[in-house]
């Protein structure tokens, strides 16, 4: 073999692999070196109203999609504080935004892969806030409050869909002081992107 030729294998098996990925916008989202140009909301819609929670082992026709997660998150941040500002409740909405392209792993796998999907997620989902006009990176207090409006959807989620019993969901994600009154069900695909799609339009 020449050394030409020996240069040319050296230089094609030095490149890193692709870690983009085409999005139905015509989009090039780079995953690990994400641009807020690259993001658009209707791809994120699509995305995450086809990945549905806890690995699809939930009641009903329909999985239950991180889209409508999404929504009732939101939904519950507006009942811990009504007067909160419109950014936050969007900035709950997009919570689970970076999922639309890396998808949704129960919380003790994110666990064992460690902190290289962690790292993703982060970079992402700094892109994401600001594509939408949001800090990088949001304040404790405001993560804080989603962090507690998410546990609560989990707990819901949990016992009226994904068949635990009040004890365990209460001992995996702590029961909620104040229950919120909210009944929860899968719909299709298309009326969980529909509806996600119209409530961040609404907040932006």
């Amino acid at each position: 073999m020449s050394n030409t030729s020996k240069t040319k294998n050296s230089q094609k098996s030095s490149r890193a692999p692709r870690a983009w990925q085409r999005m139905l916008s015509g989009r090039r989202l780079d995953l690990l070196d994400p641009s807020p140009l690259d993001i658009e909301i209707d791809d994120i819609a699509l995305g995450l109203s086809r990945e549905v929670r806890w690995n699809g082992q939930t009641v009903g026709e329909w999985g239950y999609t991180i889209a409508e997660h999404s929504l009732l998150v939101e939904e519950i941040v507006g009942l811990i504080k009504p007067n909160v500002k419109t950014e936050i409740r969007l900035a709950a909405l997009l919570h689970d935004a970076p999922e639309y392209v890396i998808g949704d792993l129960i919380t003790p796998f994110k666990y064992a892969i460690g902190t290289g999907y962690k790292g993703i997620e982060n970079h992402l989902m700094e892109a994401i806030h600001v594509r939408f006009g949001l800090p990088a990176n949001l304040s404790d207090t405001i993560n804080k409050l989603i962090k507690r409006a998410d546990r609560m959807a989990a707990y819901l989620e949990a016992t009226q869909l994904a068949g635990f019993n009040d004890k365990e969901a209460s001992k995996i994600f702590g029961k909620p002081r104040a229950m919120p009154n909210i009944r929860i069900s899968g719909v299709s695909p298309q009326k969980a992107r529909e509806d996600f799609l119209k409530r961040f339009n609404e907040l932006s």
